[in-house]
């Protein structure tokens, strides 16, 4: 007797790190079974890093590798970028999305961290420290120079009231600053929680002793800082910008520190970095730093092991924590949601399959326990199996994308309640130029997903590798000759389920087959004059 030939054994994720980060990071990826190579300094070297990224599921970088377009089309294998840090302007993150690669940062691990240097930075305009030190070390004792302003009582105008501005709008309070804050996202329940006035950006111009920015650099961002905007504050505000180079109009900066209406402004980013020629050096009123926000030894290490956590998860059981283009899934949603998944695509899948006309849109409908849950991770799996049939390469990540790329409307309805008899249910309606397709769902308690539903005709059936879809007509006959013309052919049933709209009635069939059934065979089934089409599914 042959020895029964063992499944093979499942090939560890390898993560490449381009960028310096912690023994004790790398170490994470060790513990956690996933194979790494630390090359530092490979993320400097476009072509090298290019040659090898192919071999790689993961790729951990700072701020020193450049993910562009390019690169991702040679990364064949990579599922997961993890920047450790905050800003992700150095990966094409709508590049990846199309790839269907997750990018993931740490926003939380440098917030203290820059939250402090910019508050560091406020004393330091406040009372001219760099100069007043400048001074003194060069033997001049210039006590009446250096006069400065007290920030007790002050007000602070923080531009993005996220992770980072709330930790800063916090620790002004304590210094007894009155804060008001500019954040289309931020609520008024959180601005009262934090303490902070919630104010349009025009109030907050006119308002504030000094203006500090934490907003990432977006196309709404850019120059948010205007020379328009820096008209319109307050005569002898200070700026500070620990956020990203590009926030502040240089040029018109230093035009307003020249004439006076600006008193000072301290930088620890630039539109270009390394900075090493810029037009607000030289200004005796203006603070630089080499963007130090998040250089402490405490911020380096936690994104660094932070990132290294993220990763692993991801890679490993499918969980997903700040990624900036894909829904987060923690560890503990992943294996509820996971069948939900399957069903999902499966659904989208099939109705993709059926589906021969332009796609204009997809309705997902949520019943019962299943819309409590992480829904929009769900929605991309039905669009992604709605698009498969004509798109290969679409997954979770670039399915919504796409879909908004290619003007389907994507509608996601939940109903918690519910009127089905079963706990959840996942309703799916795919409308082409020439009708819409339905059908529905659920997930048994042993974890696998059943269609419960097709054309609003209630059915049984599990999903298997090759089915096939019958529309047919309630009349006697069918289930004989059916059955017949696949015997016949060779071809073994697995599963068959049916179901009929009333007796007599439109009636489908959806069956599993243990093998490819041929055009010829699928014609001979069409023939069969109950039948009004049939078509092979695969899953």
């Amino acid at each position: 007797m042959s020895k029964p030939i063992p499944a093979p054994i499942p090939a560890k994720p390898r993560v490449l790190v381009s960028d310096g980060l912690s023994e004790a990071a790398v170490q994470i990826f060790r513990d956690r079974g996933i194979e790494v190579d630390l090359q530092p300094g490979l993320g400097k070297d476009k072509e090298a890093l290019a040659a090898v990224i192919g071999q790689y599921d993961g790729l951990a970088i700072r701020s020193a590798t450049k993910v562009t377009g390019k690169l991702l089309g040679q990364a064949t294998r990579l599922k997961a970028i993890g920047r450790a840090g905050i800003g992700v302007d150095n990966v094409d993150v709508p590049a990846a999305t199309a790839k269907g690669v997750i990018v993931m940062n740490t926003p939380f691990g440098n917030s203290i961290t820059t939250a402090e240097h910019a508050i560091a930075l406020m004393f330091a305009l406040a009372r001219q420290i760099p100069a007043a030190d400048a001074s003194t070390q060069a033997s001049k004792w210039e006590k009446n120079r250096f006069m400065g302003v007290e920030l007790t009582g002050k007000t602070l105008g923080v531009i993005g009231c996220g992770n980072v501005g709330a930790v800063v709008a916090d620790r002004a309070i304590g210094l007894k600053l009155k804060v008001v804050a500019y954040d289309p996202f931020l609520t008024p329940e959180r601005a009262v929680e934090i303490g902070v006035d919630k104010v349009e950006l025009d109030e907050l111009l006119a308002r504030a002793d000094i203006i500090t920015l934490h907003v990432p650099l977006t196309d709404k961002t850019r120059n948010i800082l205007s020379a328009e905007n820096l008209a319109r504050t307050k005569r002898g505000v200070r700026i500070v910008n620990c956020a990203r180079g590009g926030l502040v109009d240089e040029a018109a900066l230093r035009a307003a520190l020249d004439s006076g209406h600006v008193a000072g402004a301290a930088l620890d980013v630039f539109v270009t970095e390394p900075a090493i020629e810029n037009p607000l050096f030289g200004h005796p009123n203006v603070i630089c730093t080499p963007h130090l926000g998040a250089s402490t030894s405490e911020a380096q290490e936690n994104v660094a092991l932070q990132v290294a956590e993220q990763m692993a998860d991801y890679l490993l059981t499918g969980a997903i924590t700040n990624a900036v283009n894909f829904p987060s899934i923690s560890a503990e949603e992943a294996p509820r949601l996971k069948p939900f998944v399957a069903l999902c695509e499966k659904l989208g899948s099939f109705l993709g399959q059926l589906t021969e006309a332009p796609i204009k849109g997809i309705r997902i409908t949520y019943e019962g326990a299943v819309a409590a849950m992480n829904t929009r991770a769900l929605t991309s799996a039905a669009v992604t199996g709605a698009l498969r049939p004509i798109l290969q390469e679409v997954n979770m990540v670039s399915a919504p994308v796409i879909a908004r790329d290619r003007g389907i409307i994507v509608d996601e309805i939940k109903r918690e309640g519910g009127a089905s008899d079963y706990e959840s249910v996942v309703r799916i309606a795919v409308e082409a130029e020439d009708m819409t397709r339905d059908a529905a769902g659920t997930v048994f308690n042993d974890g696998k997903p059943r269609v419960i539903e097709i054309r609003g005709i209630n059915i049984d059936a599990p999903f298997a590798p090759l089915m096939l879809y019958v529309r047919n007509h309630d009349r006697p006959g069918f289930v004989g000759r059916f059955g017949s013309v696949l015997g016949d052919a060779g071809v073994n049933l697995g599963t068959f389920a049916m179901g009929r709209e009333s007796k007599g009635g439109a009636a489908v069939a959806f069956v599993s087959v243990d093998a490819e059934v041929s055009p010829e065979v699928l014609r001979a089934i069409e023939a069969i004059p109950q039948v009004k089409r049939v078509r092979p599914v695969r899953f």
